[in-house]
């Protein structure tokens, strides 16, 4: 009895040292709506879990806008994660060069290296040092709710230029329909109109010159006629009543239950749908399009071969262990990735996972992403923090008939010389 008590103690000593020898891994993200997607990334974790028994994975979500003003706070404290979600962009750089960030350059195997492209790497590069690993390119597009603009007569398909799609407008308003849903209060949603309409006018070397102090910067011509074709939009009243004091999420329901036919979003939009859908909304994949954003007549990006999106995935924190790194390789494996495409949650960047994307819009925005000649980060990210944030007022601030297109530009430029 005496031995079966000794032997029962000392197991339990074991395991329990064993537990408290677990290389514990923070991991935030940005809160995902959708379950599926939650679901994919916790077994995930314990995927890597069971393989590794030594290392506990702890995810953590944070609301989209809450997660961009805590975050800086959080890299600060002690309690800052060991990995967190990152769009790259000066946002990033300005991360790294304020000592917050992990040089994991010799830690990463070239194995992982290869399997990926150079281009998504070297967004997580911040002077030589590679700081961060990508996980998927994201390209923003017109959602499509087709049973709106077929009840109008409007063919999605045709919309090739900007005065293709104001005239779609037109005709959705015409036919009582909203033509698009935006979500105005957190201003970033209105920011992708200005800046692919920039985009469209001067062409992939609009963002390079601009920050590059070449010409007039944010100056230029493009950054003022965007402005001018947004306010064109905005004049024939497209979006839906109240979309000043829509969030993210909001307009994101809305949509899927038929308040409007068009919504500019990322690929991520579609995990929201899908969601939406499971509970009962009617937008589903039977009624559900996608177009690329409409060229400019006489823009410089007159084939649509610019595309906006973000290289999405995480960045390293300084005194994060090994393990951080080793979880993030194992993100990237092949077959992860794969099941991520098979479930409709990203576009994968590993080689040959690609064969999983199954659904009609990945596919369509992986081909964009495919033919891009060049491929813009969020401007809202891509030009860090506090320059991105006038990127996002000044967008709304068009959207609200508050200010006028050169005004904007001005703004934009003075945030980025004082930056």
């Amino acid at each position: 009895m005496f031995i079966k008590f000794t032997i029962a103690v000392l197991t339990a000593t074991l395991l329990s040292s064993s537990a408290l020898a677990q290389t514990e891994v923070s991991v935030l993200r940005v809160e995902i709506a959708d379950e599926v997607q939650k679901g994919y990334y916790a077994d995930l974790a314990t995927a890597y879990e069971k393989a590794n028994p030594d290392v506990k994975i702890n995810l953590k979500y944070i609301a989209n806008e809450a997660y961009k003003t805590k975050l800086p706070t959080l890299l600060q404290s002690d309690a800052r994660p060991d990995v967190f979600y990152s769009w790259s962009g000066l946002t990033l750089v300005e991360q790294a060069e304020a000592g917050f960030l992990r040089d994991i350059s010799g830690v990463v195997s070239e194995e992982t290296l290869g399997t990926i492209p150079e281009g998504t790497v070297e967004a997580y590069r911040v002077n030589g040092e590679l700081v961060g690993l990508p996980l998927y390119a994201a390209e923003v597009v017109f959602w499509v709710n087709t049973a709106l603009t077929e009840k109008a007569g409007v063919d999605h398909t045709s919309i090739k230029t900007w005065g293709d799609f104001l005239a779609a407008v037109k005709t959705l308003k015409d036919a009582g329909i909203t033509p698009i849903i935006a979500g105005g209060q957190d201003k970033w949603p209105l920011h992708f109109y200005w800046s692919f309409l920039a985009l469209r006018e001067g062409g992939a070397d609009t963002l390079p010159m601009a920050t590059g102090g070449e010409g007039e910067g944010f100056l230029a011509e493009p950054f003022v006629k965007a402005g001018e074709k947004f306010q064109q939009l905005v004049e024939l009243e497209p979006f839906q009543p109240g979309f000043m004091s829509t969030n993210f999420e909001t307009a994101t329901s809305l949509f899927s239950n038929d308040k409007a036919a068009f919504h500019l979003m990322g690929e991520w939009a579609y995990s929201a749908i899908q969601d939406q859908a499971s509970k009962g909304a009617p937008l589903a994949d039977e009624n559900l399009g996608v177009f690329s954003f409409p060229i400019v007549e006489g823009g410089a990006d007159n084939e649509g071969r610019v595309t906006l999106g973000g290289i999405n995935g995480w960045a390293v924190t300084k005194d994060a262990p090994d393990e951080a790194v080793a979880y993030m390789e194992f993100m990237l494996e092949q077959e992860n990735q794969r099941k991520a495409a098979e479930l409709g949650i990203y576009i994968p960047i590993t080689g040959g996972a690609e064969d999983g994307i199954s659904n009609p819009y990945f596919k369509k925005i992986a081909e964009d992403l495919s033919n891009s000649e060049y491929h813009q980060i969020f401007l809202d990210q891509f030009l860090g923090a506090s320059v991105g944030a006038t990127v996002n007022d000044v967008s709304a601030d068009l959207a609200a008939k508050v200010i006028s297109p050169e005004e904007a530009a001005k703004q934009v430029q003075e945030a980025w010389d004082f930056r």
